[in-house]
Formats: structure tokens, sequence, C-alpha cells
């Protein structure tokens, strides 16, 4: 019984998850403007998003530029930022190492709205003009810190002599970064930008209270300014299932690669044991 009813509550969650998704994947092949009337099949909607024919998906069209450059541009000033920033953490000993990964900790813990109102506060004292450039420099502070914890690990796990190594051989500070460190924080370094790439395109409350009043629309604003109207743009259903199919499938060939790189590895580590026992056999 207690195996059936965990199985029936995982079914319950993923049902609740799931249906609206789907549910707006269909509605999404239909002209029809209220979700839930289904009017024949048709692919207006998807045409009037790329082409900017409907009503309102021209702002739409500007809302997810917007997004996307923003989300860009402050997701690899980040990764810049929050590896430097790592390397630099990591370095530190006892109580100061402590006391900047408690402070980096922060950022992430603190509710988005404190986050927002503050950096509202502080462009309004530093009477700093608020818009594009506002809003992406609010979401590199809180995507920063993001990156550090994302590259921490890697640091962990590498040889902390490779660096000196590389620096007795004769590599310059510089090069030793770029061709020994660079190299083995990679993985991190790409976890960070994705996830403050994420972070980015998902935030609401920071870009809200930093965007100023240029007209400047995120996909966060847009929806939440087209709600407050009385309804959504149909075009929005066209749009969301893109962006779902699109992450559905970046989690399927980041899932397949994983899988075969464990293969490998695991093939790789069979063949050094089989060779590694052969040596010994010979020796014997």
């Amino acid at each position: 019984m207690k195996r059936f009813f965990a199985q029936a509550y995982i079914w319950v969650l993923l049902i609740l998850l799931y249906s609206p998704l789907i549910l707006i994947a269909v509605f999404s092949f239909t002209e029809s403007k209220v979700l839930g009337s289904w009017t024949g099949f048709s692919t207006r909607l998807y045409e009037n998003l790329f082409a900017g024919g409907g009503s309102g998906s021209g702002s739409l069209l500007s809302a997810i530029e917007n997004t996307l450059l923003i989300a860009l541009v402050a997701s690899v000033v980040s990764m810049i930022l929050g590896t430097i920033a790592a390397i630099g953490i990591f370095n530190l000993k006892g109580r100061k190492k402590q006391a900047m990964t408690f402070l980096n900790s922060i950022p992430m813990i603190n509710p988005d709205v404190i986050t927002g109102v503050s950096l509202f506060l502080l462009f309004v004292f530093l009477h700093f003009t608020q818009g594009y450039v506002s809003v992406i420099l609010a979401h590199i502070t809180f995507c920063t810190p993001y990156v550090v914890l994302s590259v921490m690990p890697k640091l962990s796990q590498m040889n902390p002599n490779i660096y000196e190594a590389a620096l007795d051989l004769g590599a310059t500070p510089s090069q030793a970064l770029r061709k020994v460190l660079i190299p083995q924080l990679r993985p991190g370094m790409v976890s960070g930008l994705i996830l403050a790439f994420t972070m980015s395109l998902d935030d609401f409350a920071v870009t809200f209270f930093t965007r100023g009043t240029i007209g400047l629309d995120t996909l966060s604003t847009y929806i939440y300014t087209d709600a407050r109207k009385g309804g959504l743009t149909p075009e929005l259903r066209p749009l969301m299932t893109l962006i779902f199919l699109l992450v559905l499938i970046l989690l399927l060939v980041i899932n397949i690669r994983q899988v075969k790189a464990k293969k490998k590895a695991e093939k790789n580590e069979k063949v050094r044991r089989y060779f590694n026992s052969r040596a010994y056999s010979g020796r014997l």
C-alpha cells in the first residue's frame, strides 16, 4: 500500500505539472482567443507569432528580443565575474573564505522583491537613468553568485598544484589562467552560464523595479501587463509551447551525452584494468 500511494502521489504531481503545458500546446493549434475553446485546427497563431501580425504580437516580439538580449549579456558578464570571484574566494584562507562564501549566499537566499526594491532605491539615489543598462546591471548582480556557486566545486576537484606547476615551467599568470585553469573550470563555467541565462530569462521582480518608465518590457513583464488587461495574447500559447519543446530537447541531448560519456568512461576503465592485470601477470 505504501508503494502504491507513493507512486500515485508521484503521478498526481506529474499530472498537475504537465497537464497545463499539454493543454496550452493543444490549444496553440487553434485560432480561438479564449483558452479552452476549440475552433478548428490552425497554425495561424504560429504564423502571427513569427510574422508579428497578431494582436499584440509585435510588442510580444519586442519583449522576446529584450529578454534574450538582456539574458545573453547578463549571463556572459556574470560568467566572467563569477569565475574570477570564485578563484579569489577559493584562494582565501580561514574566516575570510567563510565570510565571503556567506556573503555570496545572501543574494541567492534574499527574496527577489527585496533585491529589486534595493537596486531601485540605489539607482534613484545615484540618479542613474533606468532602462536597458539598469536592468542588465541588476541581472548581473543577482546572477553572479550562481556562477560562483557553479565554479567553486570544480576548483575543489582540481589539483591545486597544476597552476603553480605551469608557473614553474615558464608560463605567465595570464597564460596559466587561460591554458590551465579555464580548461579545468570550463564545465562549471558553462553550467553557471546556463543557470545565469535561465535566472535572467525567468526574472520578473528585479526587472519590474529597475526597468524605469521608458516602456521597456521583457517577456515576464509583458505577460504581467497583458494579464492585468483581462486576458493573455493568444500568441503566447505557441511561444510557451516552443519554449517547452526547446527545453525538453536540450534536456534530452544533455542526458544522452552524459549517458554516452559514462559508458565511454566505464569502457576505458575496463580497458585500463585489463592491461594493468596483464602487466601484473607478466611481471609474475
